[in-house]
């Protein structure tokens, strides 16, 4: 008997964009069931910045942050950092969505079904971020606006290239994702390493301060990753600050390294899941 006649069709482009829909719509779904887990999300990072912006006026001589200024070009230091908070969501967002969805199908005993269906394991993590980067801009979005409204935001540059530099760090920052997603697979511990992988990676991106703060020895590390110069050059076209390279060199950086980024977290993924096929771990949480 051929397939057709059981209904069944060979995996098509439409049928995967189909699918993609589908999980992307449950996620969605599945969020807006828990309202005040959707409104946490804009009430805690401002629980976070409180005790910054204390800090920073503490610090602060007349209103302005000179030593701050020293750094980042600018005293502004809540927008900067309201800003950095805000772009450091998405971060979270693709971390978990990709790393810590893999734990709930285990959790839930689905995950050996889910990778039995005839669709892209790529495109399965992809769909799981997809709503959570929407409701991630939300969030976001309503975080700036409250935050404005307490501390104060001001931004003062070109929107519309800020919002173009913010994509192709996005589309890199699944890269990520991806090579996250399979060091989950193969070592089964997604609490640890969602909360140390993106910890790390805000931290040395300078999603809170300017990187040039940074030990010595460090900061080469910082200046190796493309999301150091995406927090960089979007603060330099909203904010006008200082930046680490002219704007048009990061957004090359930007652009190469978010095909760079995809190649080789496609790579990591697909050698790490042979790997689990191989030691037989697959099944084992």
């Amino acid at each position: 008997m051929q397939p057709a006649q059981f209904g069944l069709t060979h995996p098509s482009f439409r049928s995967h964009l189909r699918a993609l829909w589908y999980i992307t719509a449950n996620n969605w779904r599945h969020h807006w069931r828990y309202p005040l887990n959707a409104l946490s999300d804009i009430l805690q990072p401002l629980v976070w910045l409180a005790p910054v912006y204390f800090m920073g006026q503490a610090f602060s001589v007349n209103g302005k942050a000179e030593g701050f200024a020293g750094y980042a070009g600018t005293s502004d230091y809540m927008s900067f950092i309201i800003l950095g908070t805000a772009l450091a969501n998405f971060i979270m967002s693709v971390f978990w969505g990709m790393g810590f969805s893999l734990k709930w199908d285990m959790d839930g005993g689905v995950l050996e079904a889910n990778w039995m269906t005839p669709m892209p394991r790529p495109l399965m993590l992809v769909g799981r971020t997809f709503s959570s980067l929407v409701t991630t801009s939300i969030t976001s979005l309503g975080m700036v606006l409250v935050a404005s409204l307490v501390w104060g935001f001001h931004p003062t540059g070109n929107v519309v290239n800020a919002i173009l530099t913010v994509i192709p760090m996005l589309i890199g920052l699944y890269g990520f994702g991806f090579a996250f997603a399979a060091v989950v697979l193969l070592l089964r511990d997604a609490n640890t390493l969602v909360d140390s992988g993106s910890f790390i990676v805000q931290v040395l991106s300078g999603a809170n301060f300017p990187v040039l703060v940074l030990p010595k020895w460090l900061l080469p590390v910082s200046m190796a990753l493309p999301l150091t110069y995406g927090f960089d050059a979007v603060r330099g076209w909203l904010l006008n600050t200082r930046t680490l390279l002219p704007l048009q060199v990061e957004m090359a950086i930007l652009i190469v390294s978010m095909f760079l980024l995809i190649f080789i977290g496609l790579r990591t993924f697909y050698w790490l899941e042979k790997r689990v096929y191989v030691k037989g771990t697959f099944g084992q949480y």
